[in-house]
């Protein structure tokens, strides 16, 4: 049996009836007249009730209907209360003509607190009332409300001819603005007084018997909008880390492992020749794990080699030479050079006294601060660690990273205690300051920054260290998008890596290019509990390399 369709009804329920069938009303109302006015002949109909019943109507050719928008004034609860009874400053004059004399602490009991506040100055300013020492007198024998008069005008045409007069009741709230949608409604070309039944399947049955020829079919309505689906949406943040993972692996790094959100004070702090009494070490900063409160001393890490090999595979197949091609991928156990007591004890050396041409900090390096645990700063420390890893067998390398990192910040608009780090990291010899400049106007200009501006920073690691500036045409100045600098010799050469391998590394935080490309200005907005799941679901795709 073929599905089929017949009326449909819009219900109306209205305060004086049952509820009734609007689609038939309409049809039945055009069936004593060629127009009908949906604001006059059907007053009682919501908009959205009205319009659904037209479109309704309208799709099977039985009525057609023209819009027409406009725009009456209405009065808010306050307004309305100063047509029943009168403007706060007639309330003044008629309190204090009644006594003849009113103190000023008075006449909040008399005409109540609002009244007294509003209603006294206007009073003053019409002349309708004076000072006199602690008490009011009237002025005026007689008065005309005008106030009250404008509102009960604006009640009954809707409207208000003096222009300045609407405005300054729109200004105190005594008065809105409303937006009213009527529809004029004809008959239309298949117009009926009843909804005929339509069929809505073509079936085999009707193709045999022939019935397809006279059937009513409904018409496609290519206009309507289809069923909200409830799919899955993914993250501003994940969309701009996607768009930023494809130009790394387009310019040749490979992907580091960054699942541990606890490293141990060494990879995070010591192996990066940052001192044991810095800042950016104190509990104001970073925060400690208390249990367990330390790690053991740095040693081989089976899972992120593992990782690392996988992530690594491609670019040492790509880049084989012929003798190399039936070799591992990774160096075997007995290749391993890496010796982890040494490099602990490298660093304690670099720290404590000098090494390797660097006389060092010079203070007394604790063994005990360098293995406490503490939630990772900084994505560095996992580049740290790969690039220890590259020393058992050093080459020209590039890796990335993009993860959560924690700081123990104040949270406000453009600070939270984590986010997400973008880091590179670029090793090959002769490299130099001007080469690195070169690469970060080319790496920018694929997130769609160019003319870029360099200035001198510091950083423990790092020398020499730049900050990266573009220019933000939304907020019309230079805001800084990253930092960057060569690795320092006091945390390469401890690795076992060759004094002439030179390293770039660069970040940048992966919120503010979001915030900037989804014009989203308080973090909290982006990430966390306060986020909205509508922006979520309905932001755009994001082309960093478009403005």
């Amino acid at each position: 049996m073929p599905g089929t369709r017949g009326a449909v009804p819009v219900p109306v329920t209205t305060n004086s009836s049952h509820p009734h069938d609007l689609t038939r009303e309409i049809l039945s109302l055009l069936d004593t007249r060629p127009q009908l006015q949906t604001a006059d002949d059907l007053p009682d109909a919501s908009q959205a009730e009205v319009k659904a019943a037209l479109d309704r109507l309208a799709s099977r050719q039985m009525i057609q209907y023209n819009t027409r928008d406009s725009e009456n004034i209405v009065l808010t609860e306050e307004g309305q209360t100063i047509c029943d009874e009168g403007s706060h400053e007639y309330k003044v004059w008629e309190a204090v003509k009644r006594k003849g004399r009113i103190g000023l602490k008075e006449l909040p009991n008399e005409v109540g607190a609002e009244s007294a506040k509003i209603g006294q100055g206007n009073a003053f300013k019409l002349k309708w009332i004076k000072k006199d020492g602690d008490t009011l007198v009237p002025v005026a024998n007689e008065v005309e409300d005008k106030t009250r008069q404008s509102l009960l005008e604006i009640n009954e045409k809707r409207s208000l001819e003096n222009t300045i007069t609407l405005k300054e009741f729109i200004k105190r709230k005594l008065a809105k603005t409303n937006k009213v949608i009527t529809y004029d409604v004809q008959k239309g070309s298949r117009y009926a007084k009843e909804i005929p039944v339509e069929v809505t399947d073509l079936t085999a049955d009707m193709l045999a018997s022939g019935e397809w020829k006279t059937a009513n079919f409904k018409p496609y309505n290519f206009e309507a909008l289809g069923a909200p689906q409830n799919s899955g949406a993914l993250h501003p943040l994940n969309k701009v880390r996607s768009e930023l993972r494809q130009i790394f692996f387009n310019l040749g790094f490979v992907e580091m492992p960054t699942s541990r959100y606890v490293e141990s004070g060494f990879w995070n702090f010591d192996a990066l020749f940052v001192p044991q009494q810095h800042p950016a070490r104190d509990t104001q900063d970073t925060f400690f794990i208390s249990d367990p409160p330390s790690a053991d001393p740095p040693r081989p890490d089976p899972p992120a080699e593992a990782a690392m090999d996988i992530m690594e595979a491609p670019s040492k197949r790509l880049y084989a030479s012929a003798s190399s091609t039936s070799t591992p991928s990774a160096p075997s156990k007995s290749e391993d050079t890496r010796d982890y007591e040494q490099y602990l004890s490298s660093i304690r050396a670099v720290h404590e006294s000098g090494a390797f041409g660097s006389i060092g900090y010079r203070y007394p390096w604790s063994r005990s601060e360098c293995l406490r645990l503490v939630l990772r700063t900084h994505t560095t420390a996992v580049s740290t660690w790969a690039l220890h890893r590259l020393a058992s067998q050093p080459r020209p390398a590039r890796y990335f990273s993009i993860d959560r990192v924690f700081r123990n910040e104040t949270v406000d608009a453009t600070h939270l205690a984590e986010f997400h780090q973008v880091e590179g990291v670029i090793a090959d010899f002769g490299l130099t300051l001007g080469g690195l400049m070169r690469f970060l106007e080319d790496f920018f200009a694929n997130l769609g920054i160019t003319g870029l501006r360099f200035k001198p920073a510091y950083n423990p690691y790092t020398e020499p260290s730049m900050e990266v500036f573009g220019y933000h045409a939304g907020l019309g100045k230079w805001v800084e998008i990253g930092n960057s600098g060569m690795f320092r010799p006091e945390m390469l050469e401890p690795m076992g890596l060759p004094p002439d391998l030179r390293v770039y590394g660069f970040g940048l935080s992966l919120e503010r290019p979001t915030m900037i490309k989804y014009k989203v200005s308080n973090i909290r907005d982006l990430l966390g509990h306060k986020v909205d799941l509508g922006f979520i679901e309905t932001n755009a795709a994001v082309r960093l390399e478009k403005n």
